[in-house]
């Protein structure tokens, strides 16, 4: 069956650096758009970051832009978020999505897996 399993979240000052990882398995890694969604307590779950299979376009929301990278490797089935200047708003749990598609969307209905999250908290 196939899992997301995103690692590397935790504690961090405002101004810090965190890099988040997120490894497939049971999943033909390279045929899949990877995304990487956050949610806040008591809010939606939103799009963070978007990266597609081939090419490795990438999509960012507005409120990262400039602060985070997200990078895949296909040899490792990883995908990761390169988090920088972090701010307390980014304090969130964050999860990785995998989408059979060549196109980066920002809706989460339309990624096909999901893993468990990972709790990324910027104290002030």
């Amino acid at each position: 069956q196939v899992q997301l399993v995103e690692s590397g979240g935790g504690l961090v000052q405002a101004g810090g650096s965190l890099r988040l990882s997120c490894t497939a398995s049971e999943l033909t890694f390279s045929a899949y758009t990877m995304g990487w969604f956050r949610q806040a307590a008591g809010q939606e779950r939103d799009f963070v970051a978007g990266i597609t299979r081939s090419y490795g376009s990438t999509q960012y929301a507005d409120s990262v832009k400039g602060r985070f990278t997200i990078s895949r490797d296909d040899a490792k089935n990883t995908v990761y978020l390169q988090m920088n200047s972090l701010k307390p708003e980014d304090t969130a749990v964050y999860y990785c999505a995998a989408r059979f598609s060549g196109i980066v969307v920002s809706s989460r209905g339309s990624y096909d897996y999901w893993g468990q999250g990972t709790q990324v908290t910027v104290s002030s």
